[in-house]
């Protein structure tokens, strides 16, 4: 064993530089000379390259977490490959992890003593919350919040997913891969009212044809 480790929880909405925080983070590991690994659950088969890559330009390699890679025997196999125990481990978009795989990130921290750290969202574009995210919550030693403000000036808390004209969906797959052009962090009022906005504005062109 390598001493007590923790199952941290960070989340926050999008655009709250979860991901470069989760890199500045493996940036100061490497100062300091320790041992980290990230990972990262693989949901975009168009990504060729496995790394971690943040809207600012900067990146780090990582393992892909596959939908059924078991994590734990995953980490004691490159713990006994390389001989050597990971410090920390640096999971990025830890919401499309499955329950099953965050209670395999309990037992790597249980059982090896590693420090694993989880960014992520808590809810998706209808304020549910994600698989890998509720368990997180309900396991993680530590859970804190990156906070981002909405552009009246309140707390993010939806990832409200938006149209080619910036209207509010409201219905659709839990999953759907996109940036600024198909989603905007709102703080809950503004998000209320832009979905009232859409409604109606489908209301009069539906009236129209």
């Amino acid at each position: 064993m390598n001493g007590i480790g923790k199952l941290y929880f960070r989340y926050g909405t999008m655009g709250s530089a979860k991901t470069a925080l989760l890199l500045t983070q493996a940036y100061n590991f490497e100062e300091r000379g320790m041992q980290y690994l990230c990972m990262k659950p693989i949901i975009d088969d168009r990504e060729k390259e496995n790394v971690i890559r943040s809207r600012i330009g900067i990146e780090r390699r990582c393992e892909w977490i596959y939908r059924d890679t078991d994590i734990y025997e995953m980490v004691k196999r490159l713990y006994e490959e390389t001989l050597q125990v990971k410090d920390w481990i640096l999971i990025d978009e830890a919401q499309f992890l499955s329950r099953q795989q965050v209670d395999q990130l309990a037992r790597v921290v249980d059982d090896f003593g590693t420090h694993v750290v989880c960014y992520g969202l808590r809810t998706d574009f209808q304020s549910k919350s994600f698989e890998g995210s509720q368990r997180l919550f309900e396991l993680a030693d530590s859970i804190d919040e990156i906070k981002s403000t909405c552009s009246c000036g309140r707390k993010t808390i939806i990832n409200a997913r938006i149209d080619s004209e910036g209207n509010i969906v409201t219905d659709g797959n839990q999953v759907e891969i996109g940036g600024d052009d198909k989603y905007v962090a709102l703080c809950r009022r503004c998000w209320r009212n832009r979905r009232i906005e859409s409604a109606k504005r489908n209301a009069i062109n539906f009236d129209k044809d």
